[in-house]
């Protein structure tokens, strides 16, 4: 399938949507840089928002296929589902923001 694919637009739409939002992108980031799972409730109380709030992103980026969530217990937790290509996705967009001259964005 290739990038023309209606399939594969759709795909990489429901991707960057999930990706256009700083709360979600902090979330994807706080659970790359953890070796375990996650709490849902840990990763609201380090990016100080509150649950209901986070759980709600959180369902966003499970619907692109980013995160995955299960249960322990009464927790939710959180797990990257595709941690390795999450990896290439943060050096590509570390390597386009450096491109892109921080006076170009539009505030």
């Amino acid at each position: 399938m290739g990038l023309d694919s209606d399939a594969v637009i759709e795909r990489l739409a429901t991707i960057f949507q999930a990706l256009g939002n700083e709360t979600r992108l902090k979330a994807l980031m706080l659970i790359k840089d953890t070796k375990r799972p996650l709490h849902i409730k840990a990763v609201s109380n380090a990016l100080k928002i509150e649950y209901a709030a986070l759980y709600r992103h959180i369902k966003m980026l499970q619907r692109s296929g980013l995160v995955e969530t299960f249960e322990v217990g009464r927790s939710q937790v959180l797990a990257l589902k595709q941690k390795e290509a999450l990896d290439q996705l943060f050096q590509i967009t570390q390597k386009i923001s450096e491109l892109i001259p921080h006076d170009n964005y539009s505030e």
